[in-house]
């Protein structure tokens, strides 16, 4: 008899989910692949807003993303709907505002669940992740230096999980 794995599940959220919570998405998934942790870590990302809603992540970051190694192409944009509350075990905001709305739909029940994502970025003192949609490429290469440290230190996080659990 097989054992089922229950995996460990992350959302990450930003506004438009086209910049900064796709590179989040596309970062961890594939420290988490290359970890050898895909059967046990799924990640995910969506958007407060549905103003992209089925749109691939901005050009921008895609760009900056593949010279990283990073591949985003197959990610599209959504809106968070209650669901995500319910399936994901973390679901970490890119920014202040973005966690406010968050906090607002999640209820008591998931309250804990929601969190700033670079609160795993031991040592840097910015706490949000900054939104380049609007700037030029530095802003996207300044926002994957971010979702690459903290990607790193919640993969460290989830590892101490895992082997914690019966």
């Amino acid at each position: 008899m097989t054992e089922s794995i229950e995996k460990t599940s992350v959302l990450f959220v930003c506004m438009g989910n086209i910049c900064r919570s796709p590179t989040a998405e596309g970062v961890f998934r594939k420290l988490v692949a290359d970890a050898g942790l895909a059967e046990s870590i799924d990640a995910d990302s969506a958007g407060t807003h549905a103003f992209h809603t089925g749109s691939a992540p901005d050009r921008r970051a895609q760009a900056a993303a593949e010279r990283r190694g990073f591949m985003l192409s197959d990610i599209r944009s959504r809106p968070i709907t209650a669901d995500d509350f319910e399936r994901h075990d973390y679901i970490l905001a890119m920014d202040l505002d973005n966690l406010e709305v968050l906090h607002e739909h999640a209820g008591d029940e998931h309250s804990s669940k929601v969190m700033l994502f670079l609160q795993f970025a031991d040592g840097d003192p910015q706490s949000e992740v900054p939104d380049p949609y609007y700037g030029g490429s530095a802003g996207f290469e300044r926002v994957l230096d971010l979702v690459e440290q903290a990607s790193r230190a919640l993969l460290e996080t989830l590892q101490s999980e895992i082997k914690s659990t019966p």
